[in-house]
């Protein structure tokens, strides 16, 4: 068994626990068969893409502030992007084996925009504070 320091647990609980129950969540979305809203159809279409847009810019961040404790912020926003499109792809493929759901490329493309939105939330906040220190 291996021994874990405090920082360790500390980053384990405050840092992953929470990438792990945002992916849960996302899995236990995409196992419900047929999820619709009781919305009009071209509304419940837009909160459902609004809601892959949200859902994987959140777990993007989540996944860059987790990594950023221990690896460099660029390497950080890179992995956090390649593991939230790897988590999309993943998804996707899940959704393949639901009743009433189907994995679609457009979602993925949905997915990667709230994955894009992120990433640039992230270096923009980044962008601007090195900025105001260089004043």
């Amino acid at each position: 068994m291996i021994a874990l320091n405090k920082k360790q647990k500390r980053s384990i609980i405050f840092y992953w626990l929470p990438v792990f129950f945002w992916c849960a969540g996302i899995f236990y979305l995409s196992s419900i068969p047929s999820l619709r809203s009781d919305f009009a159809d071209n509304w419940d279409l837009i909160l459902r893409k609004i809601a892959h847009i949200t859902e994987y810019a959140v777990l993007t961040f989540l996944f860059y502030r987790a990594a950023a404790q221990n690896i460099g912020r660029r390497r950080a926003i890179a992995y956090a992007a390649l593991f939230a499109l790897t988590f999309a792809l993943s998804d996707e493929y899940h959704q393949t084996f639901i009743s009433g759901r189907s994995g679609n490329a457009v979602d993925v493309t949905i997915d990667s925009l709230g994955i894009f939105l992120s990433v640039f939330l992230i270096d923009k906040r980044f962008m601007d504070a090195s900025i105001k220190k260089v004043k």
